[in-house]
């Protein structure tokens, strides 16, 4: 049965420095839950003390309610995979997922049972007597995901799994782990710096820098309402206009920038005077958008496919469909561009 997990003022040291910095959260019982943030910024220090590899040097954990101060990895209702898998690559792929269950002493037949069990669960139940080392990249994930999972643990840690695989493969693995997760019930969490992992399969999102959790949120608020200028630049591109509040009322301000007075959202409730940032999505400037007008020359496009980014002078960059036919955004010709108030917010400018 899945449970619940509590950070409760959890703060880890490494004699000066602090990695993780009196963070406080709760991850519910049944939830798809990822840490997203750059390397260094202390999410994997998280799932070790989650884990009990190591102790926080202040704050509890809690999973289920149960304190965890002095229970080791072993005692803890959990199952961590790492980053490499450690996969035992001389045993079989059944002797790799029942390995768990024989420490714990399950008798062959019932191991037998729930190796089968779980090689259907990840859609792979022809290959119990293969070598580890004669499956594909995605099909290792799929075993070390059913060997933890054979022990029955309530929460299921995942350090950055899948960042070894090739773009297309760790797409369809993202798929692979939701869905498994969906079906399981188990309480997932999961480490990535990744932010098209983290968006697509979580149902909720913790974005960490140097030791702070930024902001706890799903996938539409982190991208649509940053509350930071760290979570706002981290998640999805952006265009920033850097200046300082000029007016401030009924939650809009108005920034003195480069380009001009511009208007946006203002959730911290800045005031005159204020440093400020106003953060807009690339995708929400458009062509002849009174509002917020402004122009620049363009320097040069990029052609993605189902899209184009256009780079402008001042460092914006513009992303349109491509429809088959370009006319716009001419390299060293002028566009003038605009986007809504409701599309942009102003937040501090960070330190």
């Amino acid at each position: 049965m899945s449970q619940d997990v509590q950070l409760d003022s959890v703060t880890m040291r490494f004699g000066e420095a602090i990695a993780v910095n009196n963070v406080s959260l709760t991850i519910k019982a049944g939830e798809f839950f990822s840490f997203l943030g750059p390397s260094g910024c202390g999410k994997t220090t998280i799932l070790r003390m989650i884990s009990g590899f190591m102790e926080p040097t202040s704050g509890v954990v809690r999973i289920g309610g149960a304190d965890m101060r002095g229970i080791g990895p072993n005692k803890r209702p959990t199952a961590l995979i790492f980053q490499n898998l450690a996969l035992f690559p001389l045993m079989t792929v059944a002797e790799n997922i029942g390995f768990g269950l024989e420490v714990r002493g399950v008798p062959s037949a019932d191991r037998a049972k729930r190796v089968r069990e779980l090689l259907e669960l990840v859609a792979l139940p022809d290959t119990a007597n293969k070598r580890v080392t004669d499956l594909s990249g995605g099909q290792r994930q799929r075993i070390a995901i059913a060997r933890a999972l054979a022990v029955e643990p309530a929460v299921l840690l995942l350090d950055e799994p899948l960042s070894a695989l090739d773009l297309k493969l760790r797409q369809h693995m993202r798929a692979e782990l939701r869905e498994l997760q969906r079906r399981t019930g188990v309480t997932f969490i999961y480490i990535t710096h990744d932010q098209g992992e983290a968006l697509t399969m979580s149902d909720r999102i913790g974005v960490m820098s140097r030791g702070v959790l930024e902001q706890v949120g799903d996938g539409p608020a982190i991208y649509d309402h940053p509350e930071t200028a760290f979570v706002a630049s981290f998640v999805g591109e952006t265009n920033r206009f850097a200046g300082t509040v000029a007016e401030s009322a009924d939650g809009w301000a108005v920034v003195d920038t480069g380009f001009g007075r511009l208007r946006g959202r203002n959730p911290r409730r800045l005031s005159p005077g204020d440093r400020a940032t106003l953060f807009v999505r690339p995708e929400r400037l458009t062509l002849g958008q009174e509002e917020n007008a402004l122009e620049a020359r363009v320097s040069h496009r990029d052609f993605e496919g189902a899209f184009v980014n256009a780079f402008l002078d001042g460092g914006l960059t513009v992303q349109v469909p491509h429809l088959g036919h370009d006319p716009v955004f001419v390299p060293g010709q002028a566009a003038r561009l605009g986007f809504r108030a409701a599309d942009a917010v102003a937040l501090p400018t960070a330190s």
